[in-house]
C-alpha cells in the first residue's frame, strides 16, 4: 500500500508519519512530500503515481492575510491538478480546522480548499474525506506558530512570564489521536465529513496546568498523570525541557550512616525497578509514544544516549552512581543506556505507569547506526 503524507514536516504531518512508521501494515509504503518535494512537478507526480491514500496536512497557518486565503486554495488546486494529470484517484483526506467556517482569512482559505479537493473527489470518483479538527498540540510544535500552549511550553523552559488571553476557548486534541482517528477512517472506508473532537478548556485553565506542571516537575514531583490529556499536556512540556535540563542532580542526604537520595516522587504511582549491566552491554535502543520514562544510575558508570525519531542528532548523557542524577526519556525519542565502567552497572528505572504487555508502548529502534557501533 503507498500512502502519500503531505506537509510531513509539520506538527501534525510528522505525528502522522510516526504513528504509520509504527504499524507493520503501513510502514512500508510510506511517502513523504515536505514543502520544497511538495512544489517540484516531478516528485509531486511520481509520489502521487499509485497512491492508495492521500493525506493532506500541507497548509500555510501564519503569513499575510492575502497569502493565508489564497495559500492553502493553491496547494489544494496543485495536488488535485497534479491527480487528474497522472489519473490517481486514492482516498484523499484533508486536514481542515474548525475555523472553516469563520469570515477570516484562514477560514475562508481552509474553506476554499475543502471545496476544490470535494468538486476533485465528485468529478473523478475518489473518495474523499473531510478531516474538521479543533485545536492540534503535541510534541514537536512550534512556539508563536501552531498554538498557544506550544507558546506557553516554550516560555517556562525558558523562564519567561506567560503572556495568556483569559478570554480565550480552547478545544485540546493530541496530534497522535488524530493520527489513530485517520487510520481508524481509512479502514472503515468513511467519507464525507468527520469532526474530532477534543478537550475543552479555557486558555487560562490550560496555561494554569503547564504551570503548575512545571512547577512540581521542577520542584522533583511528578504530577498526576492518570488523565490521558493530562499526560500529553506534560509529555509536550517535557519536549521544550529536553535536552538542556537533564541529567537532573538529585540532592544526596548524608550523615554518619550512609548517604540517601530521593529518586522518584510522584502523585499516582507507577513502576520501579532496578537491574543490573555487564561492562560494555547496552539495554533500551526503543521508543514511546505516550510513557514517562526514567533511567537513574545507582552504582558504577554509563551514557545515556537519545535520538529524535526522523533525526540524526544523537544525546549523549554520561551519569555516574557517584553523583545520582536523572535523565527522563522524551517520547518519540529512541534511547539506550550503556555500561561505560568496569564494574557492574546498578540502574533503577522507572515508568508512570505499570507494565502492560498487551499494550507496551515500546517500538524497537536502534539510537546509533550500525556504523556508529
Amino acid at each position: 500500500m503507498k500512502i502519500v503524507i503531505t506537509g510531513a514536516n509539520g506538527l501534525l504531518g510528522r505525528h502522522v508519519h510516526l504513528y504509520l512508521r509504527a504499524q507493520p501494515a503501513y510502514r512500508e509504503g510510506l511517502v513523504l512530500l515536505d514543502r520544497h518535494a511538495f512544489q517540484d512537478d516531478a516528485t509531486l507526480a511520481a509520489a502521487l503515481e499509485g497512491a492508495d491514500w492521500v493525506i493532506h496536512c500541507a497548509g500555510i497557518n501564519r503569513d499575510s492575510d492575502e497569502r493565508v486565503e489564497q495559500g492553502n486554495r493553491e496547494l489544494a488546486e496543485r495536488l488535485t491538478e497534479t491527480l487528474e494529470r497522472i489519473s490517481a484517484t486514492p482516498h484523499l483526506f484533508y486536514a481542515n480546522s474548525i475555523q472553516r467556517d469563520r469570515d477570516v482569512p484562514y477560514g475562508r482559505g481552509k474553506q476554499a480548499a475543502h471545496r476544490v479537493l470535494g468538486a476533485w473527489a465528485l468529478h473523478s470518483g475518489a473518495r474523499y474525506t473531510e478531516l474538521v479538527l479543533p485545536h492540534v498540540f503535541g510534541e514537536g510544535g512550534k512556539p508563536h506558530y501552531n498554538s498557544a500552549l506550544h507558546t506557553f511550553c516554550h516560555q517556562l523552559a525558558a523562564g519567561e512570564e506567560l503572556a495568556i488571553n483569559g478570554t480565550g476557548q480552547l478545544e485540546l486534541l493530541h496530534a497522535q489521536d488524530i493520527a489513530t482517528a485517520i487510520v481508524a477512517a481509512f479502514e472503515r472506508g468513511q467519507t464525507g465529513q468527520l469532526r474530532l473532537t477534543g478537550r475543552t478548556m479555557s486558555v487560562a485553565s490550560a496555561a494554569g496546568k503547564l504551570i503548575d506542571m512545571h512547577r512540581s516537575y521542577t520542584g522533583d514531583v511528578i504530577p498526576d498523570l492518570r488523565d490521558r490529556v493530562d499526560l500529553q499536556l506534560f509529555n509536550t512540556l517535557r519536549s521544550f525541557l529536553y535536552p538542556r535540563y537533564y541529567p537532573k542532580t538529585l540532592t544526596l542526604h548524608s550523615d554518619d550512616r550512609g548517604e540517601l537520595f530521593e529518586g522518584v516522587k510522584n502523585r499516582n504511582g507507577g513502576q520501579a525497578f532496578l537491574s543490573t549491566t555487564k561492562p560494555g552491554i547496552t539495554r533500551g535502543n526503543h521508543y514511546h509514544f505516550n510513557k514517562v520514562e526514567r533511567f537513574l544510575v545507582v552504582k558504577g558508570q554509563a551514557v545515556i544516549r537519545i535520538r529524535r525519531l526522523l533525526d540524526d542528532q544523537v544525546e549523549e548523557f554520561h551519569v555516574s552512581g557517584d553523583a545520582p542524577a536523572y535523565v527522563d526519556m522524551p517520547t518519540l525519542h529512541t534511547h539506550s543506556i550503556t555500561n561505560t565502567g568496569n564494574e557492574e552497572l546498578l540502574t533503577m528505572f522507572w515508568s508512570h505507569e505499570i507494565f502492560d504487555p498487551e499494550n507496551p508502548d515500546t517500538y524497537f529502534e536502534p539510537v546509533l547506526s550500525p556504523e556508529a557501533t
